[in-house]
């Protein structure tokens, strides 16, 4: 009896760790996914039970493969797909990455560009905030 085999950038995509089968085929191509020790092309055929580990966006993510499907299909279906297997310290690292972003700064409309000095007085502004955070950190 054969197993069901699914490409590995078909099935990545399908259960919408990219957005799209293109992204997903780059970085198997760049050497960004990987079975154990084998770096996996677009092509390679992947069963139930192997563990994928990749790199997206600076995060080296891993998952295990529960379930082989070929179409995309909604969040809530793709879940039970796959199970995380990503280290806590590397979801700490995405976690910590979004703390303090907030929205970037906007001008009042017409104002156009900043000029030079402004730019100077915005820049020792920002310098003046981030280096209080970091001292009163401690």
């Amino acid at each position: 009896m054969s197993e069901k085999k699914v490409r590995v950038d078909k099935w990545l995509w399908s259960v919408r760790i990219f957005k799209s089968r293109s992204k997903a085929s780059t970085a198997c191509k760049n050497g960004k996914v990987r079975c154990g020790e084998q770096i996996l092309k677009p092509s390679s055929l992947i069963v139930p039970g192997q563990i994928i580990e990749l790199k997206k966006d600076g995060f080296n993510l891993s998952y295990k493969v529960i379930k082989l499907i070929e179409k995309r299909v909604s969040s809530p279906l793709a879940v039970v797909c796959y199970e995380n297997l990503t280290p806590e310290e590397e979801l700490n690292k995405f976690k910590d990455w979004f703390i303090g972003k907030g929205p970037s700064e906007q001008r009042e409309r017409g104002t156009g560009r900043p000029t030079k000095r402004e730019r100077r007085e915005i820049d020792s502004f920002k310098e003046e905030i981030y280096l209080d955070d970091w001292f009163d950190s401690d």
